[in-house]
């Protein structure tokens, strides 16, 4: 009988080796190229610590402004955020660009500003949920606005890059996917193992990350290619971790059985804090992103060939 796992070696391991029987694997810059989201999350995000969120700012004529900027000249903070802050839930990413707003004086909420501080670099270092309260009026002011600029995001992005890519990968799927990921995942699963998807993204079927997943040729379902795709919300924030531990929990899977693979901060350091195995995707020349895959517990890195 063919075996139900993939045996690879570990010396932290008692035994010297694991049996992977599930992989959780990051979807955007990992598998996906569909969505190019860096230069649209960092324009939005600047737009909003430079001007704040003034009536209006999720209207059409938004829209169409900040896609004819996104990537038009670099931002340096937000251009290094997008890189520390990859993998994130996106409402968190919306998260701290009201918060930096607040800091700068351009959104005026009553809040306790050294909480807010405190935050804002927590968030820059990966943190997505915290135990320090938050003034009523400040939780207000996010529970109704990380979700509407989220929204806004997501419509410049397709606006930008992601209508138009999807479109193209659905005629060439392998033009808008990382070289290699779908030969690994017909490995991991000839071998037994159970592929997730797992993103940051709001899941919704037939929309979104699922049709781009679709749209790419993989096949979704129990007992197929991959699993299940599982993602954020509009309105909830799910750190990857938070899935991540309830997949597994309902998986009935302990660590060493896991194999985490992804390209950002919170699914690799998700996968070391569930004790699994942590395979890194590397872009070309991306020497801050080694270092963070490093500094998160990454067992392996793997850096992209050209095509």
């Amino acid at each position: 009988m063919e075996a139900k796992y993939l045996r690879i070696p570990d010396e932290r391991i008692p035994r010297g080796y694991r049996n992977i029987r599930y992989a959780f694997h990051d979807v955007d810059g990992t598998h996906s190229l569909i969505r190019n989201w860096p230069p649209v999350m960092s324009v939005v995000l600047n737009d909003v610590i430079e001007n704040g969120l003034p009536d209006g700012y999720d209207s059409q004529e938004n829209v169409i402004r900040l896609t004819e900027r996104a990537g038009s000249r670099k931002f340096e903070e937000t251009d290094r955020f997008c890189i520390e802050s990859a993998g994130l839930s996106g409402l968190t990413q919306m998260e701290w660009a009201i918060r930096r707003a607040i800091q700068e004086g351009k959104i005026i909420v009553n809040c306790n500003q050294k909480n807010n501080s405190f935050k804002i670099e927590k968030i820059w270092q990966g943190e997505e949920t915290f135990e320090e309260k938050d003034t009523p009026e400040m939780e207000e002011y996010l529970s109704e606005n990380t979700p509407k600029l989220f929204k806004l995001y997501e419509k410049v992005l397709n606006a930008y890059c992601r209508d138009v890519n999807l479109d193209k990968a659905k005629k060439d799927p392998e033009s808008f996917m990382v070289k290699g990921s779908k030969e690994f995942l017909d490995f991991l699963h000839e071998h037994g193992v159970k592929n997730y998807f797992v993103t940051g993204a709001v899941v919704e079927e037939g929309k979104g990350m699922f049709e781009e997943v679709e749209g790419l040729g993989y096949d979704m379902g129990e007992g197929k290619q991959v699993e299940a795709l599982i993602g954020s919300s509009w309105n909830h924030k799910l750190p990857k971790i938070d899935i991540m531990k309830e997949l597994a929990a309902k998986l009935n899977a302990r660590g060493e059985e896991i194999l985490v693979v992804g390209d950002g901060r919170s699914e690799i350091t998700a996968g070391r804090d569930l004790g699994a195995y942590n395979i890194g995707r590397l872009g070309k020349g991306s020497d801050r992103q080694r270092e963070i895959l490093k500094e998160c517990g990454a067992d392996i890195i793997i850096e992209d060939k050209v095509r």
